[in-house]
């Protein structure tokens, strides 16, 4: 006897997989993503890959069993009846082990393969062709970026100065965890592993030395000379944000070589170089990914 048994999804039409090796829970939806048969499955977080099958959840083969065993149990009521081997009418039926889906943090869509799949956590690789998903959340965070400036031009100004300001702090710290992660998930072909997995991005100048040092690349060389410089202000700018209160010191000053900041005033953010800096980040990034990760 077979019995094809379809597993229940979420409101948004996803499953849940469990991965064998790691045993964290991941969700895709079956029809998007690559098309054929005995694809490999890849662990969102460990990279583990095997088939499809061997990710399914414990629950989920509790629940397939009890459907199978309630079909059976079933039928064999209903042959025995047939050959009068019951006298009576009623019977127990076998129960069946429902779950329930979990609600998981962050729904992407592969930029390389178009699977929509949910994790815990920000960064991933495709359950399906297997590429990382940093540079996409990387994008979805700089468009984030540019509906909240959209946002602050309807403000009052000190609200509307505020939420700019955000936006810049915003966009280096984006840019700080997506370089920091394609750096983890490269290091185990830099020179110094170790030391590739610790880079940092919210002092430019000092990642474009780091990753000289363990990939062998110039960072500054993937955008114009004019948008490093441009970039690296606006990085010197989030440093006031987030150290001084946004108020300029002769660190800043002596750092940038900013003739229009003044010591002791506040530093002048508008939203025009928030959107220049989204757009450079993104080219930025781009580049870094092809370079790390291909």
């Amino acid at each position: 006897m077979e019995v094809s048994i379809k597993l229940p999804t979420d409101k948004k039409g996803l499953t849940t997989r469990e991965c064998p090796k790691c045993e964290k829970v991941f969700k895709i939806k079956t029809g998007t993503g690559l098309k054929g048969k005995d694809l490999p499955c890849h662990c969102p977080y460990c990279g583990h890959v095997e088939g499809h099958d061997r990710f399914h959840t414990r629950k989920q083969m509790e629940y397939a069993k009890s459907v199978a065993m309630r079909k059976f149990t079933d039928l064999l009521h209903s042959e025995l009846r047939k050959q009068d081997f019951l006298k009576v009418a009623t019977r127990s039926l076998y129960p069946i082990r429902y779950y329930y889906e979990k609600m998981l943090e962050t729904d992407v869509v592969c930029d390389r393969c178009t699977l929509v799949y949910a994790i815990y956590g920000e960064f991933a690789f495709c359950p399906d062709c297997g590429s990382h998903n940093s540079l996409t959340i990387l994008k979805k965070n700089i468009e984030f970026v540019g509906k909240m400036l959209t946002l602050a031009e309807s403000q009052e100004r000190e609200l509307n100065e505020r939420l700019i300001a955000d936006q810049l702090e915003n966009l280096v710290s984006a840019f700080d965890g997506f370089g920091r992660e394609v750096c983890r998930v490269a290091a185990p072909k830099a020179a110094k592993p170790n030391e590739a997995s610790e880079v940092r991005f919210q002092n430019l100048v000092g990642a474009k030395k780091r990753l000289q040092n363990s990939f062998g690349f110039d960072l500054s060389s993937f955008i114009s000379s004019d948008d490093w410089r441009f970039v690296c202000l606006c990085f010197q700018k989030r440093h006031l944000l987030a150290h001084k209160m946004g108020v300029v010191d002769d660190e800043y000053v002596q750092a940038t070589s900013d003739n229009s900041a003044i010591v002791g005033r506040k530093i002048l953010i508008n939203s025009t170089e928030v959107q220049r800096l989204g757009t450079s980040l993104a080219q930025l990034g781009a580049q870094l990914s092809k370079q790390l990760l291909g």
